[in-house]
C-alpha cells in the first residue's frame, strides 16, 4: 500500500488536498495501525488527494501538556507547527480526537492556524457528497451496533452526530447505552490517564464502561479514537466476550463494507 509523504508531493511540486495526520497511536500501535491502514484504504478508493509527513510528524504533545509537562508540550508544538507551515499544509484530518482537539484548539495560540477535520466528519462529508458507495447487503447489515463518545471529541468538540449518521449508512441496528452523548463514560484514558497507574478504587473504569456497552446485546462496539478502543478491547477481555463482540474503529466498519 503506497501512502505519499508530503516530502515526496513537494518535490514534485505537489500539493495534496488534505494532510493526514496519522498520530502516535495510529503509528506504533498495532492495534491502531489497522485504523490509520483502514481509513488511508477509504482516502484512495474514494480518490481524495492526500499525504503523510511521516518521519517528520512528531507527538502533537498533548499527553505531555495533560500530564503537565508544558515545556515539553510547547517544544513539541513548535516543532511541527514550523513543519506544517513550511509546507504550506491547510486543511488535516486525523483519526485521533486527542490529535484533532489539540491542533484545532490550541496549536492556533502557537501560530498554528488550520482546518481540523476528525476522520468521522470527514467521512460524513464524504458519504454526503456521495463519494463513498457500500456493497449490496454490506458486511454489518441487520448487526446490533453501539457507539462509544469519545470525551476529546464528544464533551470536547460537541461532536456526536457525525459518526452516528456514518453508522447509519451501515444498515445496521444502532443502539445507545445508557450513558452517551453528553453524558457518555469516558473509557478511562483520557488526560494522559492512559501511560500511568489508576487509583484505587471499586472498578477499573474501562470495565465499568465496557459492560454498559455489552449489556446492549450489541455484537460490535464503535469507537473513534484509537485509546478507546485499546480501554474498551481490555474491556472485552476482562468480560471474556471477545467471541462475540468486537471493538472496531468507524473507519475500519465503512472500509469493511465499501465498494
Amino acid at each position: 500500500m503506497h501512502v505519499p509523504t508530503m516530502a515526496e508531493l513537494s518535490a514534485s511540486g505537489q500539493q495534496p488536498e488534505v494532510l493526514f495526520w496519522v498520530g502516535c497511536a495510529g503509528s506504533f500501535d498495532q492495534r491502531a495501525q489497522k485504523i490509520t491502514r483502514a481509513f488511508a484504504t477509504i482516502l484512495n478508493k474514494t480518490g481524495i488527494s492526500y499525504a503523510i509527513l511521516g518521519r517528520e510528524e512528531m507527538c502533537n504533545g498533548d499527553p505531555a501538556r495533560r500530564a503537565g509537562n508544558e515545556f515539553m508540550f510547547q517544544m513539541m508544538a513548535y516543532q511541527n507547527i514550523q513543519v506544517l507551515n513550511n509546507y504550506g499544509i491547510k486543511k488535516i484530518v486525523t483519526a485521533c480526537p486527542h490529535c484533532f482537539n489539540i491542533l484545532k484548539n490550541e496549536y492556533p495560540e502557537l501560530g498554528g492556524n488550520y482546518e481540523v477535520i476528525h476522520h468521522t466528519v470527514f467521512l460524513q462529508q464524504l458519504i454526503d457528497e456521495g463519494k463513498i458507495k457500500l456493497k449490496e447487503g454490506g458486511s454489518f447489515k441487520g448487526k446490533r451496533i453501539t457507539y462509544h463518545d469519545s470525551c476529546y471529541l464528544g464533551r470536547g468538540n460537541d461532536i456526536y452526530e457525525a459518526p452516528r449518521k456514518v453508522l447509519e449508512i451501515l444498515d445496521a441496528e444502532l443502539v445507545e447505552m445508557k450513558r452517551c452523548r453528553s453524558n457518555g463514560l469516558c473509557c478511562g484514558a483520557g488526560g494522559a490517564q492512559m501511560f500511568k497507574e489508576e487509583e484505587k478504587g471499586t472498578t477499573r473504569v474501562n470495565f465499568e464502561r465496557t459492560n454498559e456497552a455489552i449489556s446492549t446485546g450489541s455484537e460490535v462496539i464503535a469507537a473513534a479514537c484509537p485509546f478507546c478502543n485499546t480501554m474498551l478491547t481490555d474491556g472485552v477481555k476482562n468480560a471474556e466476550k471477545e467471541e462475540s463482540v468486537k471493538v472496531m474503529d468507524v473507519a475500519e466498519l465503512i472500509a469493511q463494507s465499501i465498494e
